[in-house]
């Protein structure tokens, strides 16, 4: 119980700041001998207070505005659920094996690209159209597949959207949070919940994501870039690996 709560807690400090935290999470349950259902189902749950406690730090901070976001959210939402169940459809052999190579170019991206400080620009696409185009294909994704989420996200949103690095590692927050919620609830009313488990990893999310959050306010683009880099790098060897 020690380690998975250290292990929650680091993984809510990196998923705050770069996303990807279930890279952390997932294959310490699995080693402690969680059934993988048991584990997926606790790893989101753990996972949401994590975001949930970043997204609220930055929109009480004053860097989140909620309602330009709205009709995008509720969006990802129904495509969300409808990439969950068109996984169990098709399953995900293909994406697994193309992921990979698609993360190790996010993450040359993020390493030369000369768009990634913390001042704006002007935007590719406005809040609408990003609501209707892009918003619905991440939540399909996230519901499909998921690994990287954040850390795509991020990057969407510095190029179509214009923002600075800060900026859009505030944003992508609240989709990650409800697309993952819809994940989870699906595992709850399915009754793969350990809830004892689960209610301590949320608690230790929660400390490491307030702390993570602090810091990405604090410190900016010369902070999240590395971590950035160095996280969806890591999660594109450990696809390639396993």
């Amino acid at each position: 119980m020690l380690l998975l709560f250290l292990t929650a807690f680091t993984a809510g400090f990196v998923s705050s700041i770069a996303g990807a935290g279930g890279m952390i999470v997932l294959p310490v349950l699995l080693w402690v001998g969680i059934p993988p259902l048991n584990a997926l189902a606790v790893n989101k749950f753990q996972s949401v207070f994590g975001t949930l406690t970043s997204t609220v730090h930055f929109f009480r901070q004053g860097h989140l505005a909620l309602r330009p976001l709205l009709p995008g959210l509720v969006l990802a939402v129904i495509a969300s659920v409808i990439g969950t169940w068109s996984v169990q459809q098709v399953g995900n052999a293909q994406l697994e094996v193309l992921l990979p190579w698609a993360l190790i170019g996010l993450a040359l991206y993020f390493m030369f690209s000369r768009h990634l400080a913390d001042e704006d620009r002007p935007a590719l696409l406005t809040q609408t159209q990003f609501n209707g185009a892009v918003a619905p294909v991440m939540g399909f994704y996230g519901g499909f597949f998921g690994p990287g989420m954040g850390s795509i996200f991020a990057a969407v949103f510095t190029r179509l959207r214009g923002f600075g690095l800060r900026a859009a590692t505030t944003h992508t927050k609240p989709f990650v949070l409800v697309i993952n919620t819809t994940s989870m609830l699906v595992f709850v009313f399915a009754g793969y919940q350990w809830w004892g488990v689960a209610l301590l990893m949320a608690l230790a999310q929660a400390l490491g994501a307030r702390l993570g959050a602090g810091m990405v306010l604090t410190r900016g683009a010369g902070f999240i870039r590395p971590v950035l880099i160095l996280v969806t790098l890591a999660l594109a060897v450990k696809l390639l690996w396993f």
